[in-house]
This record gives C-alpha cells, structure tokens and sequence, in this order.
C-alpha cells in the first residue's frame, strides 16, 4: 500500500488541489463564475422538471392587457394610467358584486391624479376669478367629486386593499425618494445584536400619502435578478434607511390572515453555535416562509405562464366577468401588455409577467411548497465536496480504468440520488453542479495523467535522478542511460550535513502559517546553492536539515572542492536571506554545516516498503557529527580531514582535534575561511597568531597560550573559539592532562 501511494503521489497531490480549490469556491474565498453559472442552469432544469404544471384555482389576476388599453369607443379604458375614479369603480365592483377576498395592486400611485382638470380650475380661482364668490363657491362644492385620489382613498377605505410600490438601488445621491412608504416591518433596532444581510435599496418610489394611508398595506415588488438577468427569488426583507419591508405578495398573505406580525426565526439553541445565527425563516400566523441567506425566499413556480386565471380588467369594468370566477378569490391587479414594461426572464419562461411572480409566492406561502435554500447549505455543500472529493482524490489513483470509470459512475448517482431526495422529500435545494463538476474534473485528470505523465515516466530512467540531481546532470544521464543504475556501490564521495541552530525556538515565535513559508522559502534557496550552482545531489531533508552529498550519480573529480564552494555560498546565501526575513519581522538564524570527504556506499537502499538513493558509511557519520560540533565553537563550517586532504587553492585553519561520539581516533578539523586570494590579509595575520596558539595549548604551555588568546580576543571578540579555549586551558589547569595527553578535545553528545 505505502508503494502504491509513493507511486502515485503526484496524482493525490493533484487531486487534492483541486478538492481544494472548490472547497474554497463553496465557502465563497475563491469564487469560480462558471460553477455558479452551472448551479444556476441545474437549478432552473430541476425546477422545471418538477413543478406541478397545474392552475391554482384560489388566485386571478386581473390583467390590464392591450384590451383594456383600447379607447373607450372600442370596449376598453383607454391607455394606462387611467383616472383614479375609475379604479375606485373597479373596487366597487369586485368587493360588492363578485365578493372578492383581498385586493393587491401591482402597479404604483405615485403621481397625483389630475385628469378631472381640478388642477386648472383651481388656477383659474387662484389668479382671474379669485375675487369671484360665486365661482369658489361652486367650486367647493364640486372638489370632493373631482378629486380622484381621494374618491379611490374613500374606497380603499376598510377594504383588504394592498397597494405595491419598488426600492431603487441608484446611486444615493440621484435615489428618488418619493411618496410615502408603509410602517416597516421591522424597524432598525430589530436585528442589531445579529444582523440580517437582506437587500439594501437607496430609494424608492411609493404611493401618494392619502392613498397609502387608506390602503390595508403595501408591499414592494422588486424581485432578484441573478448574474444571468434570470428571477428566482424574492427578497422577503428589503432593507431601507436601516428599516425592513415586506414584499407585495407577503403584505397580502398577511392581510389575508388578519394582519399578524412577522416574527424572525434562528436556529435552535441546542443544534447551533455562536458562529452560526443566521435567520432561517419568517413565521407569519401558521406559516413559515424559508429564507436563504440574503432573507429572500425562491419563487416556487408552479408552470410557464398560465398557471392562474387571467380576468381582463374591462370585462370587470363592463359587468362581463362572472361572479363564480372572482368571489372568494385572492385578486392581483397587474399587466401582461408589453407597453408597461412588467415582464421578467424566469427560469420557467424568458418573457414571464411580474406580477405572476407574485402570484406564485402567494401561492407557495399557503401551500408551505417553498423550496429552502437557508445559509446553513453553505457547509451541506462543504461537506459534500469534501467527502466526494476526498474519496475520488484518494481512491481512483489506485484503481485501473475500468474500476476508475465504474467507481465515478457509482459516486455520481449516489449525490444524484442524495440531491433529488432531499429536494422532493425535505424541500431544501443543495447545490448539486460543484459535485458533479468535480467528480468528473478529478476522473478525467487522473485518467489523462495515467496516459500522458505516468506512461511516459515509466519509460525514462532519468527520471528516477530527477528529484536528486541538478537538471543538467539529468540531461547528461539522458544521453547515457546505460551507464547509470541505482544499484548499490561504494565509492568517494563528499557529503554535507547543513541544520538550522535552535530551530525550536525559531518555530514556537511563529504561526503555522508563516513556519511552513519560513521553511519553505530556506530550504528552497538552500536547495538550489547545492542543486544549482554546485552540482550536488540532495539527498533528503530531515525538518530543517539538509543532506547532500557530491560525487553521484554522475561521476565529480571535484566533488570536495564543489561541496567546501556549496558550503560558504549556504552562509552567504543565509545572510541575504536573513535579510528578507527581518523586512517581513520574521526571525533571523544562523546554520552549522559540516562536510566530510571518504569511502561511502552510494545507491537506492531501504526497505521493501520505502527506498531512496542516498550515502552511507563512516564518513557519512562523521560529516554528521561536524555538523553538531559547529555550535560547540561557534563556527559557520566544519570540515573533516577527508575533505582537506582533497582541497587545493582554500584557506582553511585547523580548529582543534576532536573524538566526536561513536569513534576512538582523534581527527582534526578545519574551517574554511575562502578561497586563496579572496580572503583578507588581516584574517590570514588573525590565522598565524591562531596557529601558534594552539601549537603552545597542544604543549600544555597553558600561560604563553592563555596570552596569546586574550590578543586574539581582543582583535575578535566575536570569535567563540578564543573563549571556548581560554575556558578550557582554565580547566586543564585545575585538572590537568595525562602523562600521555594528545590535544584531542572528547564529544560525549551528537
């Protein structure tokens, strides 16, 4: 198992990623334009497959269609708007000779009506027969008649009469802001310890104040308009100067039940969180009205356009409309004719009148059919991306096409299954394109990787160097693939041990976060000194340790010379680094490296579970020890006698003599300090009065010794070594060597 998912890391990695990325679209961080267009289109297919496609009885609209546009002289009332008197005859007629239930206009009053030619007369009487008594005279007694708006107020009057209006979502500054808008439904304060992220309008166009205030109610008839111009949803709270309004079809629902208030509903205590108190749903009398996250409710379409009774507005007018057609009836007052401009594009019909849209909703609100789409679907589609996801990710790498195929077929009916239940069953939509979108991106990425990456790797032997090796040494490989294996051998090589000192530290002052960039961004830089400009094979990291070795695959005259160059560029490239990571308040640090040159085995050793070209060996071992001992004297390098016995053209200064753990013989070991020619001249004058210190510390000569530290201190302070020494000489005094001492300095720790 651990083979198969070696083998086929590449392909869980992928996978992964893209889990990841629709994760992150389903939670709204990286929103993908095609997924919510899809959804859409999903949507509006399964809406239209199963709605009912039946005409609900309760509901007529009364249509001021292009025959009640004609002149009257042709049976109708002529063009729209017409005077005020005559829609109050209207109301006449459909409370008192057809007993209707409850009337909603789905048009606006907010110009007042001056057809009488009121107006004029009052000029007249205002200007040349002001001084008249007996024209002001007639004209009081005339003003209640020809005052249409307040004719249709008096109507309006004790009637379940429900007047519409609509919010603008202009730019503040130019919003129009005129006649009067109903009582809110709830004011500002209502939602202030959780606020509700409803519709926000910047004004609005309402009816005349004596109209609204004889009307029963009012409510909006703005509707959401998607991306793609399409209406599926109505915003049940309308947010306005910090107040919230109902829709025209919930004013007339309300009306309908005798007013009751709305009351918002959250979840339940005991099965949500403080993180999630998102409002659910509107409870008006025995309703419920499912929200979705912006407080709107989706249109529950019952059918194209059709699905209620349509009435003309003149054959009320004319006593032509049947009284069985309209008693008892929720009556909507609205227009199919094009010229008023009140058509929408729907799911269920490009070219679909508004004010059926309303209809629906009364229709879905009495009926309790509104699909629920709450906020919480937000983590419904989290999960299911996460659990179809992970197990396409992680399965189908492992499976052979066949299996690969049938297993993507069994998960896509399983959510398709899921998703159609849930709907017909519990009303509630889940966004069902992401799942499917993602289980045949993940299917078809792993079938065309196992074609095209996977198929040709196999057929490359370079590539199992690849991930060792610089790529010019590949290349090189590639030319002469017979000439190179991953079959053990032993060989001379030169390894480095790089480790960051006190790491711990470095990583409890970070978040995981910036730890793994941290890690990152040193190791890659490190990486590509020893890859890049020094030719070295990486090995592995060990957290932030570095293994590399020099010499192998391909073959390195040079390979302590490359390795000794790949150490001082890791210091230098620290320094800059160091840098970056101050510009960012990231910490500094410092690294040891430790080189050894020697006899190694070199090859792909390991288990039968994991192998990997790498070099062992006693040389090995003692590289890694260098490593340890950098911090015991404060140097930035330590190199072995392996390694200097192969380097020309360096200026290095033995350091001391050590027995590091694991081995009896002493061994010396060196600093480099650069190449011949580059170092400064005081560091070389700093190197002799070095060299006879410890030449006088190495013949227990421990005053001459102490002297010449205490000068060497002076011109270095910053040198660890001299004090390192001077502690020691200190100690050897109070504790002298043995008769047959030999310098060597004895490591008891790694």
């Amino acid at each position: 198992m651990l083979a198969a998912i070696r083998k086929h890391l590449a392909r869980f990695i992928i996978g992964l990623v893209v889990v990841v990325m629709f994760l992150a679209h389903a939670v709204g961080l990286w929103p993908l334009p095609l997924l919510s267009n899809l959804e859409a289109i999903v949507y509006d297919t399964r809406l239209r497959l199963t709605m009912p496609g039946t005409v609900d009885p309760r509901i007529v609209i009364l249509d001021i269609d292009e025959k009640s546009l004609q002149e009257r002289e042709q049976g109708g009332e002529g063009r729209w708007p017409w005077p005020r008197d005559r829609l109050a005859l209207l109301l006449d007629k459909l409370f008192d000779r057809h007993e209707v239930a409850i009337v909603g206009f789905d048009v606006v009053f907010a110009e007042r009506d001056e057809s009488s030619g009121i107006r004029v007369l009052d000029r007249v009487g205002e200007k040349e027969l002001r001084d008249v008594p007996q024209y002001q005279a007639v004209l009081r007694q005339l003003r209640p008649e020809l005052e249409y708006d307040g004719i249709l107020a008096r109507k309006m009057r004790g009637r379940p009469v429900v007047l519409g209006y609509s919010f603008s979502s202009d730019d503040p500054a130019r919003a129009p802001r005129k006649g009067l808008l109903p009582p809110p439904v709830f004011t500002r304060d209502a939602f202030a310890a959780d606020p509700v992220r409803a519709t926000t309008w910047s004004g609005y166009t309402s009816n005349l104040e004596i109209l609204q205030q004889s009307a029963a109610g009012a409510g909006h008839f703005n509707p959401w308009t998607d991306d793609d111009g399409i209406v599926r949803r109505v915003p049940m709270l309308a947010e306005y100067g910090g107040a919230y309004y109902e829709p025209l079809s919930l004013a007339m629902v309300r009306v309908l039940l005798g007013s009751p208030p709305l009351k918002p509903v959250r979840p339940d205590p005991d099965y949500s969180s403080e993180n999630y108190q998102a409002l659910e749903w509107l409870e008006v009398g025995p309703l419920r009205i499912p929200l979705d996250a912006t407080a709107s409710a989706l249109v529950p379409y019952r059918g194209r356009q059709g699905s209620f009774r349509y009435i003309s507005v003149v054959d009320v007018m004319n006593d032509r409309a049947a009284s069985a057609d309209l008693k008892g009836k929720i009556v909507l007052v609205g227009t199919t004719a094009p010229g008023l401009l009140d058509l929408r594009a729907t799911p269920v019909d490009p070219v679909y009148p508004g004010v059926e849209v309303h209809a629906n909703m009364i229709s879905g609100m009495l009926d309790g059919s509104i699909k629920q789409r709450p906020p919480y679907v937000v983590g419904a589609e989290f999960i299911l991306l996460l659990a179809a996801g992970l197990a396409m990710a992680l399965l189908l790498p492992l499976l052979n096409p066949l299996a690969s195929t049938l297993t993507t077929v069994a998960v896509l009916a399983a959510v398709l299954a899921t998703n159609v239940l849930v709907y017909q069953r519990a009303d509630l939509v889940l966004p069902l394109a992401s799942g499917l979108v993602l289980i045949l991106v993940l299917f078809t990425l792993n079938m065309a990787y196992g074609f095209f990456v996977e198929a040709r790797g196999m057929r490359q032997i370079t590539g199992l160097f690849g991930q060792y090796v610089p790529p010019e040494l590949v290349d090189e490989m590639a030319r002469n693939p017979e000439r190179f294996n991953m079959a053990p051998r032993e060989q001379e090589l030169t390894v480095l041990f790089s480790d960051v000192r006190g790491f711990t530290t470095i990583s409890e002052s970070l978040t995981p976060q910036d730890l793994s960039a941290y890690v990152n961004e040193y190791l890659t830089r490190m990486s590509l000194v020893i890859r890049e400009r020094h030719r070295g094979t990486l090995d592995k990291y060990i957290g932030d340790a570095i293994m590399a070795f020099w010499g192998a695959p391909v073959a390195d005259p040079q390979h302590a010379r490359n390795a000794v160059l790949a150490a001082l560029d890791m210091q230098s490239e620290a320094r800059a680094l160091n840098e970056t990571f101050k510009a960012r308040d990231w910490p500094t640090f410092r690294i040891g490296i430790g080189v050894n040159s020697g006899i190694m085995r070199v090859g792909d050793m390991g288990s039968k579970i994991r192998k990997a070209y790498t070099v062992m060996g006693d040389a090995v071992n003692i590289a890694s020890r260098l490593e340890g001992v950098t911090k015991q004297y404060g140097a930035d390098i330590m190199v072995g006698e392996g390694t200097r016995r192969l380097l020309t053209g360096f200026v290095l200064r033995e350091i001391d003599r050590v027995r590091v753990k694991g081995k009896d013989e002493p061994i010396a070991i060196y600093q480099p300090l650069g190449l011949e020619g580059q170092v400064d001249p005081s560091r070389l004058d700093e190197v002799d009065l070095w060299n006879q210190a410890l030449r006088l510390y190495r013949q227990q000569d421990w005053d001459r010794a102490e002297l010449q530290l205490l000068n060497l201190r002076k011109i270095a302070p910053d040198n660890e070594v001299y004090e390192l020494f001077i502690e020691r000489i200190a100690h050897l005094r109070a504790h002298p060597p043995a008769a047959d001492w030999d310098g060597a300095w004895t490591f008891e720790t790694k």
